[in-house]
C-alpha cells in the first residue's frame, strides 16, 4: 500500500533529482529526522501547555530551557537530534524516551503517522 498518489511521488523525484538508492535514503533520513524534531517539540509544547512563542498563554512556572543533543541509531543510520528541555527537569519524552538510543522499528510509526496525515489532509481538501 502506498502512502502517496503516482503523482506524489513524480513530483517528489522531479524537485529531488535522485540519482542513486543512497540519494533516495538521505532524503528519506532527513524526513525522518525533521519528523521525530518535530514530534519532539510538540510533546514539551502539550506538557507545557503552551506553544514556543505564546508566553501570553503560560500558565505555569515552569518553562523551555534550551535542548541537549542526542545521537539515535534507527535503519537509515545515526541520526543527530535535539532533545528540548524544560527548567524543572520534568519532561520525559515518549517517541524517544531519555537513556533510549536504538530506534529501530519506529519508522513505521512515522511512515503511519504521515500516512494518516496525508490522508487527512487529502480528505480536507475535497470537503
Amino acid at each position: 500500500m502506498s502512502t502517496l498518489t503516482k503523482e506524489q511521488i513524480k513530483q517528489l523525484v522531479r524537485e529531488n533529482n535522485f540519482q542513486s538508492v543512497s540519494d533516495i535514503n538521505e532524503y528519506l533520513k532527513d524526513i525522518f529526522k525533521d519528523i521525530i524534531q518535530e514530534l519532539l517539540e510538540a510533546e514539551l509544547e502539550a506538557k507545557l501547555g503552551y506553544a514556543k512563542d505564546d508566553v501570553e498563554n503560560k500558565k505555569t512556572d515552569n518553562s523551555r530551557n534550551g535542548y541537549t543533543p542526542k545521537k539515535i541509531k534507527s535503519e537509515f543510520g545515526e541520526i543527530d537530534i535535539q532533545v528540548p528541555r524544560d527548567r524543572k527537569g520534568e519532561f520525559q519524552p515518549k517517541i524517544i524516551p531519555k537513556y533510549q538510543r536504538n530506534v529501530s522499528g519506529i519508522e513505521e510509526k512515522v511512515i503511519a503517522f504521515i500516512c494518516k496525515r496525508n490522508v487527512y489532509k487529502g480528505y480536507q481538501s475535497t470537503n
